[in-house]
């Protein structure tokens, strides 16, 4: 039997606590106004929950709310945690995606891997799972999401798997959701995808001195790119992406700024004669609007990949453009002397060892000059430019 009763509750005036017992108080403040507060024991710390205002709650309800609460601690549920994650309003996993995209889309530097990171679950993902609630997703459904193009399309499968964890990691952070994204039992409700051969295409680094014979037998805005790309064993984007204003010929040095660079560093390429010779041809494709090297159609966006990788395909050859920094590093392990270190300087990788990366204070310019010189020297030696 409780402490208080509706005629004392009437009769209460000054601020204060007054117990019910079982830790139900009546408080009332400084402005008369009165509330109900339940005192618990919640994981060893003491915890006041607030059950509402007595003018809403009377005496009897109040009790009732308090024998409640009690239960559910006891069977291991946090109230406050509880009535927290009611208000709020679950999102679908369709609105909860376009979030996450739009929270993480201006920390990605690349524009392509904006607009398919969307695209990918808006293609697979939302036929099945666009319009539950992220709270209610589950690994059935996201097996049944990727099961049928899980061994058509091995690459796109793993990618879509990894954008539903993280839009469903970021809803359990948020509060949507009870667990983290349930992706490790998924392997179980899945074939095992044939093993894939990580390597790039390349075309054999002995091969690449006729490959840029026969490549500048014709000028054009893509052919001229595509051989600045293979003496500067440049990133595609890297190359593409460059600026007039990058370049400083006279120094022979190219200097991506970080913004451009995969690692998110500076990175600055010395460059061989031959190399300030390709970007001396590469003048003639200068457009007034526009500060690319390599202007694409719109001279104000850069080539497309694309362009760069049908130059390939029109001299009937079946390797990737990414494929001659493989062809390059190939050739410095085989035909040099160059210790490992200048060469991944050389195609700006990060360094592995955490020990190594931090007492590193040199990027080895005066030596990779070298080493880019050797290379270009052996791109060219069969044919003068």
């Amino acid at each position: 039997m409780g402490k208080l009763t509706a005629l004392k509750i009437r009769s209460f005036s000054e601020p204060g606590r007054y117990s019910d017992g079982d830790g139900l108080f009546l408080e009332i403040n400084g402005k008369g106004a009165a509330s109900w507060i339940l005192r618990v024991q919640n994981n060893g710390k003491r915890q006041d929950i607030g059950l509402g205002s007595s003018k809403a709650v009377s005496l009897k309800e109040a009790r009732e709310a308090a024998f409640a609460t009690r239960q559910k601690i006891a069977q291991g549920i946090d109230p406050v945690a509880e009535r927290k994650q009611e208000r709020q309003v679950i999102p679908t996993f369709r609105k909860a995606a376009e979030m996450v995209h739009e929270e993480h889309e201006k920390a990605w530097k690349n524009g392509k891997h904006q607009n398919q990171w969307i695209a990918t679950l808006k293609t697979y993902a939302f036929p099945k799972m666009g319009d539950r609630l992220v709270s209610e997703i589950e690994g059935p459904l996201i097996r049944d999401v990727l099961a049928p193009i899980w061994l058509s399309k091995p690459e796109t499968a793993r990618r879509v798997r990894q954008r539903i964890g993280t839009v469903l990691d970021w809803s359990y952070a948020r509060g949507f959701r009870a667990t983290e994204a349930p992706m490790r039992s998924l392997s179980k409700g899945l074939p095992r995808q044939p093993k894939k051969d990580n390597h790039f295409a390349a075309l054999p680094y002995a091969s690449v001195p006729d490959f840029i014979e026969k490549l500048s037998a014709r000028e054009s805005v893509g052919r001229v790119a595509l051989e600045a790309l293979i003496l500067t064993a440049a990133r595609s984007g890297e190359i593409r992406g460059a600026t007039w204003l990058e370049l400083d010929l006279e120094a022979a040095l190219w200097t991506i700024p970080a913004e451009r660079m995969k690692m998110g560093r500076v990175h600055v390429v010395p460059l061989a004669p031959q190399a300030v010779a390709v970007f001396e041809r590469a003048k003639k494709f200068k457009a007034g609007a526009s500060d690319l090297v390599f202007p694409g159609q719109n001279v104000k966006k850069p080539l497309s990949d694309m362009t760069l990788l049908k130059i390939l395909r029109d001299m009937e050859l079946a390797v990737t453009v990414h494929g001659f920094r493989s062809a390059f590093r190939d050739w410095v392990a085989e035909q040099t002397d160059y210790p490992n270190e200048i060469a991944e300087a050389a195609l700006a990788h990060t360094v592995s060892n955490k020990v190594e990366a931090a007492y590193r204070r040199t990027d080895f310019l005066d030596k990779r000059r070298l080493l880019m010189r050797d290379w270009a020297t052996f791109c060219t030696k069969l044919f003068p430019h």
